[in-house]
């Protein structure tokens, strides 16, 4: 049984992507948007863009969590003795394989952990050197450092991931993530926020990101298993543009991230562009299948463009 102590919390992501959706319906002084006047087909670019964004950073979360799970999975079985038919006592061994880690980024990134045993706080870096395609046709370059209090799973751990010269396909990404379990009476949940958030492509083409969302376990908590896990994803985020332009998110419907899939399988953002609504589905075929499908909806629904996450 998955009790408050062995809590499964993984991804965008989650994903994330992702992670990874985000977004209270309050409003916030930090998030106000700009109300200049801009063009329909401004809007749309700025949109697709900035949805691209949100999976950028959730697939960060995605892998850091991953990472965080498999790492307080090995710290807890490292926890007490084992007592041998002859009646002695041994510690039991910290050991930590990162198999399902390697199943989503491949065997291509050096995975170091310090101190290398079931203490913290630790450092867990992940660097994919100067770049490695993963086992999920991602290309990433550089490193992803995680800092953890404690297990993530144990309610107060506090995870800080920053990034160290970060690459996800050609997009470079910087900023701090910090994820705090709040998990209580059996309840998992977290916050996620990002602080200097950045992203930048070749071209110079850029433009700075903030988050703040609630995400919940609903369900897979009562399985050991970590591929049953699903998580809702409420909050709000928003994407500033060099040129000043501003998009920012809100959750019409709570985002449904699944572990065992890399992208949000279903929701729907409401993402307002300057004077302009644009709706995202993350389950334009309400089958709410694992894909990297996003349709945006504007005009009342007269119009749409189905786009593609990396």
């Amino acid at each position: 049984m998955k009790t408050l102590s062995l809590n499964r919390i993984t991804i965008a992501a989650i994903a994330i992507l992702f992670s990874t959706i985000i977004f209270s319906c309050k409003k916030e002084s930090s998030f106000d948007n700009n109300q200049t006047e801009i063009t329909e087909e401004e809007a749309i670019a700025l949109s697709d863009e900035s949805t691209q964004t949100e999976a950028s950073f959730d697939d960060v979360e995605d892998v850091s969590m991953l990472t965080a799970e498999e790492e307080g999975e090995a710290s807890e079985a490292t926890t007490g003795s084992v007592t041998g038919s002859a009646g002695t006592s041994t510690i039991r061994p910290y050991l930590v394989t990162f198999a399902e880690l390697r199943l989503r980024i491949g065997s291509c990134a050096t995975v170091t952990v310090v101190p290398n045993n079931n203490t913290y706080p630790k450092t867990v870096t992940i660097d994919f050197g100067d770049g490695c395609l993963g086992a999920d046709g991602k290309f990433r370059k550089g490193a992803i450092v995680i800092h953890l209090t404690g297990p993530i799973r144990r309610s107060g751990s506090v995870m800080t991931i920053s990034l160290r010269n970060f690459f996800l396909n050609r997009a470079h990404i910087e900023g701090t993530k910090v994820l705090s379990n709040l998990s209580e009476n059996g309840n998992i949940k977290f916050t996620v926020q990002v602080v200097g958030g950045a992203v930048t492509f070749p071209n110079g083409r850029g433009y700075q990101y903030q988050t703040l969302k609630y995400v919940k376990q609903i369900e897979g908590g009562n399985t050991r298993p970590l591929r049953d896990d699903v998580y809702s994803i409420e909050g709000r985020s928003k994407t500033e543009f060099n040129g000043g332009k501003i998009v920012t998110f809100n959750a019409e419907t709570p985002l449904i991230k699944k572990f065992a899939c890399p992208w949000i399988s279903d929701g729907v953002l409401k993402m307002t562009v300057n004077n302009f609504v644009v709706f995202a589905n993350y389950a334009p075929t309400s089958s709410g299948e694992c894909d990297n499908k996003v349709l945006l909806i504007w005009n009342n629904g007269n119009n749409q463009r189905l786009i593609s996450l990396p």
